[in-house]
C-alpha cells in the first residue's frame, strides 16, 4: 500500500491512545514532577493573547475564534467569519497591506485550498513583486493533517504544500513551548507565515518552562530542536510525529540503538544544518511525516543531506510518510494509510543492519 516507502505513522481511530501516554512518559523524564504543564490549546491561546494585549494592530479573523478572546478585545479585534475563507483571508491580507497584523483562522487547513489563491498570489509574492515596498505580515493558522474520522477532503498535510512556496514560512508545532514560541514568532514577523497546528494535540498537556511562559518569550523561525540526543541514527519529525519518533526512540533503545530524534518546528526555512550536523554525527537517517510521499517534506529533507553529506552516510535513507491515496474514512483502513511507532522502529533498524520481524514492534 505504501509502495516504496516501507512505513506508515499517526493516531487514528482512538486518538488518545498510544501518542498521549508516550508524550506523558518521556515528558516526565526531561521535567521535574513539580514543572508547570499546559495544553497545546491553552499555550495557543495564551499567546495570541499576550500578542494582541501587547499590539494593537494584532487582530484575529476567521472560524473557530480563539476562546476568550471576542470578550476580552470585542468584535472590532476579533471577527468571527462566516465559512467564507477566500473572502475573510482576501480581507485579510488588504488589512495586512495597510499595516495591520492579521491572524487568519481556518477551520481546517483542508479549507485553506478555498482561499489559496490569496494565501499565494496575494500575500507570498507581493514583497517579491513590489521590490520589498509592500511587507505582508499575516498569518495563516488552524489544524492541519488528518484528526480522525473526518475522511479524505478533511485530512490532508499541507506542509509540502506550502513549504514550495516562496515568500512563505512554514511553522509546525509539537509542544507547548513550541505553540507559544512560534506563534509570538508568527505575528511578529513581517512576513507571510502559514502556522500548521493538530487537532490531535490540542488538548494535551505538556511541561512549559518558565522562561516559556515570560510574555517575551519567542522562538527563532527557522531552527530547529534536538528532543533526543543520539548517535546511531537521526529520526526527523515534525508535529504530532514528534510524539511518535521519541516513542520509536524509547523501544530502539530497548535493543541498544541510541536514535536522534530532531523536531523540526520550521518546515521553511528548514533548518538544513541541524540536520545535515546530526546525520553527520549518526550516519543514518530516517525521515517521518504523515503527508503523501511524493515531493514531500522528507524528500527534501533527503536531497539536502545527499547534497550536503552523501560520504557520511552508510545506509540508505529510510522516508517513511503516509499511503500515496486519499485518506479512508474506516478506522481501520485510516490506521493503515497514516505511519504508526512500528513503522519508525523497523525503519531505524534497517538503518543500523538489524534484523526485523514483520510482527507489530511496538
Amino acid at each position: 500500500m505504501l509502495g516504496v516507502l516501507r512505513g506508515k505513522v499517526a493516531c487514528r481511530g482512538n486518538p488518545a491512545r498510544g501518542l498521549e501516554q508516550g508524550i506523558r512518559v518521556l515528558a516526565s523524564r526531561a521535567f521535574s514532577s513539580s514543572a508547570k504543564q499546559m495544553t497545546v490549546r491553552d499555550a495557543l491561546n495564551s499567546a495570541l493573547d499576550e500578542e494582541m494585549s501587547a499590539d494593537p494592530k494584532v487582530f484575529l479573523m476567521g472560524e473557530e475564534i480563539s476562546k476568550g478572546l471576542l470578550e476580552k478585545y470585542g468584535p472590532e479585534r476579533v471577527l468571527d467569519t462566516p465559512i467564507t475563507e477566500a473572502g475573510f483571508a482576501g480581507i485579510g491580507v488588504g488589512a495586512a497591506y495597510y499595516g495591520l497584523r492579521p491572524v487568519i483562522e481556518f477551520m481546517t487547513f483542508n479549507f485553506s485550498m478555498q482561499a489559496i489563491d490569496h494565501i499565494i498570489n496575494s500575500a507570498a509574492k507581493s514583497n517579491y513583486m513590489s521590490a520589498g515596498q509592500i511587507s505582508v505580515p499575516i498569518v495563516f493558522r488552524g489544524p492541519n493533517g488528518a484528526a480522525a474520522g473526518v475522511g479524505a477532503q478533511h485530512s490532508q498535510c499541507y506542509a509540502a504544500w506550502y513549504g514550495s512556496i516562496p515568500g512563505l514560512k512554514v511553522l509546525t508545532p509539537y509542544s507547548s513551548e513550541d505553540a507559544r514560541g512560534l506563534l509570538k514568532a508568527a505575528i511578529r514577523d513581517p512576513d507571510p507565515v502559514v502556522f500548521l497546528e493538530n487537532e490531535l494535540l490540542y488538548g494535551e498537556s505538556f511541561p512549559i518552562s518558565a522562561e516559556a511562559l515570560d510574555s517575551s518569550f519567542c522562538l527563532p523561525i527557522g531552527k530547529a530542536k534536538i528532543e533526543r540526543e543520539g548517535k546511531d541514527v537521526t529520526i526527523t519529525a515534525f508535529s504530532k510525529m514528534v510524539g511518535y519518533a521519541l516513542q520509536a526512540a524509547e523501544i530502539l533503545a530497548k535493543d541498544g540503538i541510541s536514535a536522534e530524534v530532531i523536531n523540526l518546528r520550521s518546515i521553511r526555512p528548514l533548518d538544513r544544518a541541524t540536520i545535515n550536523a546530526s546525520v553527520r554525527k549518526t550516519n543514518r537517517l530516517v525521515t517521518l511525516e504523515e503527508g503523501f510521499p511524493q515531493h514531500g517534506v522528507g524528500a527534501e529533507i533527503c536531497a539536502s543531506v545527499l547534497e550536503d553529506s552523501f560520504e557520511y552516510l552508510d545506509a540508505a535513507v529510510e522516508r517513511i510518510a503516509g499511503a500515496d491515496v486519499p485518506m479512508p474514512y474506516a478506522a481501520n483502513l485510516e490506521r493503515m494509510a497514516v505511519p504508526q511507532v512500528e513503522d519508525i522502529v523497523r525503519a531505524a533498524k534497517r538503518t543500523c543492519y538489524r534484523s526485523t520481524s514483520l510482527a507489530a514492534t511496538a
